[in-house]
C-alpha cells in the first residue's frame, strides 16, 4: 500500500511540475509563436536614428497595437518643441496609422496595410513591410526595410 501511495505521490508531483514548466514557458514566450507575441498594446521606448544612436532630444511618446484578429494602430506624439515636424510619417508632430497586419515568422517581417494615417494619401493604402525582433527581455524591435530608412524603434508590453 505504501508503494502504491509513493507512486501517486510521484505521479503528482510530475505533473505539478509539468504544468509549471508549460505555465513558465507561456509567460516568457518561449512556447508563444511570433504572432501571439506581437498581440497587445506596446509602449515607446527609445528610437535610433541612421546612425543607430539613440534620440535623446525630441523623443516621443507613442502605442503601438497589434490585435489577434489582425488589426494593427499606431500613435506617436512628439513634444512641443518638435510640433512643426511634418514627413511622410508625421504631421505636426504626430503620428498616426492604422489597418491590419500580416506577420511572416520565417523572415521575421510584419507588414503593416495601412487604411488610415493622419498623414492622408502619403500612407493610405501602402503596405509598409517593417523587420522585427524580439530583445532578450521581451522587447520588441522594429525597422524598416527601406533602403533610404535607417531607424529602428524599440517597445515594451504595457
Amino acid at each position: 500500500m505504501k508503494t502504491i501511495s509513493y507512486g501517486i505521490l510521484a505521479l503528482v508531483l510530475v505533473a505539478v511540475c509539468a504544468v509549471s514548466q508549460t505555465h513558465s514557458a507561456g509567460k516568457t514566450g518561449l512556447s508563444r509563436s511570433d504572432r501571439e507575441r506581437l498581440i497587445g498594446a506596446w509602449r515607446l521606448v527609445s528610437i535610433a536614428g541612421p546612425d543607430g544612436k539613440l534620440l535623446t532630444t525630441g523623443v516621443p511618446t507613442g502605442m503601438l497595437i497589434y490585435t489577434r484578429d489582425g488589426h494593427m494602430s499606431v500613435q506617436l506624439m512628439y513634444p512641443a518643441s518638435e510640433k512643426a515636424l511634418s514627413n511622410e510619417y508625421v504631421q505636426n508632430g504626430y503620428e498616426a496609422s492604422f489597418g491590419s497586419y500580416d506577420i511572416n515568422e520565417g523572415t521575421h517581417m510584419v507588414t503593416h496595410h495601412v487604411q488610415g494615417s493622419n498623414t492622408g494619401d502619403r500612407l493610405v493604402g501602402k503596405d509598409l513591410p517593417r523587420v522585427y525582433q524580439f530583445g532578450s527581455t521581451g522587447q520588441l524591435i522594429i525597422r524598416s526595410t527601406r533602403a533610404d530608412e535607417h531607424w529602428s524603434v524599440t517597445w515594451e508590453h504595457y
